[in-house]
């Protein structure tokens, strides 16, 4: 039978490979939040030498996201391969939307949604799941339907057990949180197509290439418990379709649609955790906004 504990090398080479990718994580992390910082610091250059012909457009208003999710858990280790379900209730994750129109060409966006579900296995065990999701974008117009826009993403989720309950497989359970947290750029391109009137339909899709690092304490049975500290690589693609009225009268727009989210975590150079994650997240938004210049 093969033996269930590492030997001080293998060990030895697992810490490695982790440090390596780490670094590359914060490498990483320091040009995407340097991107971040230039950008907001050549804005009010923007909007100086875009805006002296146009007042500064300014759209504030709040988001929600009805949406339920499915992640798909795949662990090849040193005793064999397993898989597992994870879903949530469907809940309700909400926040700010805000947007900066400079000019006729580009406008900044930004996103912020956060919320809480209820996620279970199939075998009944049980987790509080909390979703933070953040977007910031620069947009240009490429002619009256089509936008292209670049930014960067944020995304974090922490499970935390239910108290005095199983959250795991056969070869481990995680006996505090699993906390997940993500960074990265996306590319996309958006369209608004016009059906009467002051009714629009919207659309977006976008790829996402994002880092992470996932804090999380386990209980491997035959180890002591211990607290891991794993990177990985995420890619994944997000979409939107709404529908949108224009209310003239109050410089307001109202619009429902659906978003969905695809995200596959590759973890990278560990033996003892995960080697996978997929995860879906889907359902229903509605989005009010007012805008105003100056």
């Amino acid at each position: 039978m093969k033996n269930f504990l590492l030997d001080k090398k293998g060990f030895g080479m697992i810490n490695s490979i982790n440090q390596s990718l780490f670094n590359v994580f914060d490498l990483s992390k320091k040009i995407i939040f340097s991107t971040i910082i230039l950008t907001f610091m050549f804005l009010p250059w923007i909007a100086g030498n875009l805006s002296n012909a146009h007042a500064l457009d300014i759209t504030a208003g709040a988001t929600t996201w009805y949406a339920k999710g499915e992640q798909h858990y795949t662990q090849k280790d040193d005793i064999g391969n397993f898989n597992a379900i994870i879903k949530s209730d469907p809940g309700f994750l909400y926040g700010p939307a805000l947007a900066v129109k400079f000019s006729n060409d580009f406008n900044l966006t930004f996103v912020y949604l956060y919320g809480k579900f209820n996620a279970a296995k199939g075998d009944g065990s049980k987790a509080d799941f909390t979703r933070n999701d953040s977007d910031l974008a620069l947009n240009y117009r490429l002619n009256n339907y089509f936008k292209v826009f670049a930014g960067a993403k944020y995304l974090s989720y922490d499970i935390i057990p239910v108290k005095d309950n199983f959250w795991g497989n056969m070869t481990f359970k995680v006996t505090n949180m699993e906390s997940h947290t993500s960074y990265g750029p996306g590319l996309g391109v958006s369209a608004t197509v016009p059906i009467m009137g002051n009714l629009f339909a919207l659309g977006t899709v976008s790829g996402l290439y994002l880092f992470g690092k996932e804090k999380v304490d386990i209980d491997r049975f035959w180890d002591p418990p211990k607290s891991l500290e794993i990177a990985y690589n995420e890619y994944g693609i997000n979409s939107n379709i709404s529908v949108a009225y224009y209310i003239a009268e109050y410089s307001t727009v109202i619009s429902i649609g659906g978003r969905f989210q695809y995200i596959m975590a590759d973890y990278k150079g560990n033996e003892i955790y995960l080697s996978s994650i997929k995860f879906m997240i889907y359902g229903v938004t509605l989005t009010a906004t007012y805008t105003f210049n100056i």
